[in-house]
Parts: structure tokens; C-alpha cells; sequence
């Protein structure tokens, strides 16, 4: 893959620079950048053990005993999750997302990914769009609880409290980085284009080119863990000048 062209991301960097709100949507692509593998394509759990039920959630709430002994004694691809799951580490793209926030630039990061990973590495500004594999989320009360080891339920309604927060952060944005995700999954697809729709920018860091493409400022093709220091470097360059 040849070298992002560096005016590039010295472009998206000043747009970054004199955004008023930025925030940054993230998806699988950073995921996979930390050795967890996706669902689908290439290498992912699905295309090597078949999809799971899509009614898990809807299972658990039949049966909610069942459904533990179920996850505990999990094989084949869920149990491939959990592991890598448990072995992942941030990567430097997620500590550049970090970093963005410590300069004051980055007011909130939306991620679809169930990693833990921007926790992990120390984001504060986080809405989970699908929840957290370390966290046991009440379903009436919404409050979230460290459990030991959690699998992801399928079918699972997006908490009301994060999607409500997605939205208000969304509204308030200007300048949106959408990075590792191809955004064509709702309702996470829909905030880069309402943030377009507004005449915000759009940065796109992805290794291929996505459904998003053609409404994005800049697109930057490459790996997240790769551009996003490069990016956040330039910025924080011209947050000094």
C-alpha cells in the first residue's frame, strides 16, 4: 500500500486544528489492527464458523440461566472472541484518539467496536455504541457492573443513554474522523452523513475505500494505527504555532 501523501494529512490536520467540535466515530478496522479478528471477510469468525443466532439477546431474555451456561461453555467462534478479546492490547491509534483529547480537540469518541480497547487506553469521552465485553449493563437501570469474562448478545438493543449521548454529540459536531469503519451500519452510518448534511468536515482513515468516501473532505488511505499519530502529531504542531 503506498505512503499517505503527507499534504494530506497536513489538510485534515488543519481542519481538525480549527474545528470548533470534533468527533471521532471508530469501527472493527482498529479492532483488527490489535489482532482481533472481524466477522466477515478474510480471516473473520463468521466466514471460518458460520454466523451465530442473530437472537441472542432475545434468547437471554427467555431464559436468562440458559443463556449463561450457554456463553460459559461456548466453542468455535465466540470462544475465538473471548481469547482474543482477552489478549488485546490498545494499539497506537488508540492512543492518538488519547492524545487528541488530552490537547482539548477531541470532544467525544463514538465506537462501535466492544473491545475495550479506548477505555483501555485511556479515552474519557466514550459512548459505546454496542456496549463494552467487560461491562453487564442492567437492562432497566442502565448502570453497568465489571462481571468476569461476558460475551456479546446479538440482537441486543443499543442503550438508551449512549444513543441519546451519540446524538447530542453528533448535532453539536463540525469536523467528524471516521476511522477503521466503512459506516454503512445504522444508526452509527447515519452520524458522519447528518454531520455532512450540516456542511461539517469529514476525515476518513480506512484502508479501503468505503460507501462514505465520496462525501468525505479528506479520505486517508491506510492503517489507523498508522495515520492517526501522524495526524494528531500535525495537530498538535499547530495547536503550538
Amino acid at each position: 500500500m503506498p505512503a499517505v501523501d503527507l499534504s494530506e494529512i497536513e489538510r485534515a490536520a488543519t481542519l481538525v486544528a480549527r474545528a470548533r467540535h470534533v468527533v471521532a466515530l471508530t469501527g472493527a478496522g482498529m479492532s483488527v489492527e490489535s489482532g482481533i479478528p472481524p466477522f466477515r471477510g478474510p480471516g473473520g469468525l463468521w466466514t471460518k464458523h458460520g454466523e451465530p443466532p442473530m437472537n441472542g439477546y432475545q434468547r437471554f431474555l427467555a431464559d436468562p440461566a440458559k443463556a449463561w451456561r450457554d456463553r460459559l461453555s461456548a466453542s468455535g467462534p465466540m470462544r475465538e472472541l473471548w481469547e482474543t478479546l482477552r489478549n488485546a492490547q490498545p494499539n497506537p491509534g488508540h492512543h492518538a484518539l488519547v492524545q487528541l483529547e488530552g490537547l482539548g480537540v477531541l470532544q467525544a469518541l463514538i465506537t462501535q467496536n466492544v473491545d475495550n480497547l479506548h477505555r483501555a487506553a485511556g479515552s474519557r469521552v466514550l459512548a459505546e455504541i454496542h456496549g463494552n465485553h467487560t461491562l453487564i449493563r442492567c437492562i432497566e437501570c442502565v448502570s453497568r457492573f465489571e462481571p468476569g469474562e461476558v460475551s456479546v448478545s446479538f440482537g441486543e438493543p443499543i442503550p438508551s443513554d449512549v444513543l441519546a449521548r451519540c446524538f447530542e454529540v453528533t448535532e453539536a459536531c463540525d469536523c467528524m474522523l471516521v476511522a477503521g469503519t466503512s459506516a454503512t451500519v445504522y444508526p452509527a452510518a447515519q452520524f458522519p452523513l447528518d454531520v455532512r448534511q450540516r456542511g461539517g468536515d469529514l476525515i476518513e482513515i480506512n484502508l479501503y475505500e468505503s460507501e462514505l468516501t465520496p462525501y468525505c473532505t479528506v479520505s486517508l488511505r491506510g492503517p489507523s494505527a498508522t495515520i492517526l499519530p501522524q495526524l494528531v502529531e500535525h495537530v498538535a504542531q499547530l495547536r503550538r504555532s
